[in-house]
């Protein structure tokens, strides 16, 4: 089921805040929310439901006997289980392509499920154990355990939320004098992320979706339509999934939750190193925090501290696909950042502008790399970016197509960060509510004339 579907909108989402704000107890407002979620998730594929609940179940009671024995090997056994089913479901065939490969020969790909989210849900367990071997996490209830994993709003595209930032809020009587509020806050922010994905994201994804076609398939292709065709993924990448994150908060906040924000403006930034800590923020402190400081961070160095970010990066790079053109796309941050580091050492400065436009223009070299289907479309099409000729086989945009793009562009580099707007800023009147709902009408028969696509970040 998708957030941008009517199913959710006007079917399951209303279900399932009467049922948490009438429930009497904590636990069943908990068990409600649980069954619904696992209604959200079956919608994809029923076949998904048992991996979840048993992955889920099989952690809790890894925990439990962490806690019967702090000096055991439970939590060890509990991350390697989780890396494992991830690694089996998602890299088992490309492992096996490329051994095939190196050895002359050619694998006939294995038929393996891959569950919607599975990377996510995943890291979320892994981090919540690893914090438990620390001894910086508590064994919890079954209920708030479950909650934690499956609660639809961020089970299948994240932001990844960690154990200690939303389990204590379970406890809170969701019926609190800040009630209203939550539930105005959170539809606004709902509706703002589905202005941007259908609007915005949707709107102009057949025009990169079209012109990447044309990189893969050969045909005529020219500078403008490269760089139009890059121009309108960037955007939408960007509104597909920060306008995911502001539908998942949001959803969060009508159930009184807050969740961690995963976008702050990253296409402001001049400088890498700033475009990752607005970008997918969630992701990029979890590679902090579990990767890049257990490895040294940058304690022992300089070299070791480029070495350390790039493995990082590579490492963030292969989670979000079984390709090299991810690996690669992940390389090429990790370099850029560590030049960015040793740029920073040197006390080397330049105007905020230059930083800005050489930011946005190595964040859009490397999104070419994340969306091409093999290196082969991403050299055709940063070689015609570079010096192919200017025309041939020009694609026309319609008029919305047009206003998207432009709309998208002065949004994304001089629109305010949507969570500070929804969630700080924007002040309690009548016409911000009849507002938002007129735009959510709105927004509801745009998507009933179309097939809802999915988000990106799903395949991941």
């Amino acid at each position: 089921m998708l957030f941008n579907s009517q199913a959710l909108i006007l079917g399951l989402l209303p279900l399932a805040l009467a049922g948490w704000y009438l429930a009497p107890t904590r636990v069943a407002r908990q068990v409600w929310v649980v069954l619904a979620s696992l209604v959200f998730y079956a919608f994809w594929d029923l076949r998904f439901v048992p991996v979840l609940v048993g992955l889920t179940l099989l952690n809790w009671l890894v925990a439990r006997a962490h806690a019967g024995n702090p000096r055991g090997w439970w939590a060890d056994l509990g991350i390697a289980m989780n890396l494992g089913v991830l690694g089996w479901v998602k890299y088992a065939n490309f492992v096996a392509d490329n051994v095939a490969w190196i050895l002359g020969g050619r694998h006939e790909q294995w038929n393996i499920i891959l569950p919607l989210g599975v990377s996510f849900y995943v890291f979320q367990k892994v981090s919540y154990l690893i914090d438990l071997k620390r001894g910086q996490a508590k064994t919890y209830r079954l209920s708030d355990f479950f909650l934690f994993v499956t609660f639809f709003p961020q089970l299948v595209a994240g932001p990844l939320v960690r154990h200690n930032e939303v389990i204590w809020q379970f406890a809170l009587d969701p019926r609190r004098p800040e009630m209203a509020e939550n539930l105005a806050r959170g539809f606004v922010l709902f509706t703002i992320g589905l202005v941007k994905k259908v609007a915005i994201a949707d709107t102009v994804a057949p025009v990169a979706d079209a012109i990447f076609g044309r990189a893969a398939g050969v045909e005529a292709l020219g500078a403008g339509d490269a760089w139009l065709g890059t121009l309108a993924y960037t955007l939408q990448i960007y509104f597909d999934f920060s306008g995911y994150s502001d539908m998942a908060l949001g959803l969060a906040m009508m159930f009184g939750l807050r969740l961690p924000a995963n976008f702050d403006a990253p296409y402001r930034s001049a400088s890498i190193r700033e475009f990752w800590r607005r970008w997918h923020m969630t992701l990029s402190r979890f590679l902090r925090d579990y990767l890049y400081v257990p490895m040294g961070g940058n304690r022992a160095g300089a070299a070791r501290q480029a070495v350390n970010v790039i493995v990082t990066m590579l490492l963030g790079g292969l989670w979000h696909g079984a390709a090299w053109t991810f690996v690669a796309w992940g390389g090429l941050h990790g370099i850029a950042l560590a030049v960015n580091g040793a740029w920073a050492r040197a006390g080397l400065r330049m105007p905020w502008v230059l930083g800005w436009a050489l930011t946005m223009l190595f964040v859009m070299v490397g999104w070419v790399l994340f969306r091409a289907p093999d290196f082969a479309t991403a050299a055709r099409m940063l070689g015609t970016m570079a010096g192919g000729p200017w025309t041939g086989g020009a694609f026309a945009m319609d008029t919305t197509q047009t206003v998207a793009l432009l709309g998208g562009c002065v949004a994304a580099v001089f629109g305010p960060a949507s969570q500070t707007f929804a969630l700080e800023r924007l002040r309690a009147m009548p016409w911000v509510g009849a507002t938002a709902g007129v735009v959510l009408f709105l927004m509801l028969l745009l998507i009933g004339g179309r097939v809802p696509n999915e988000f990106i970040y799903f395949q991941f």
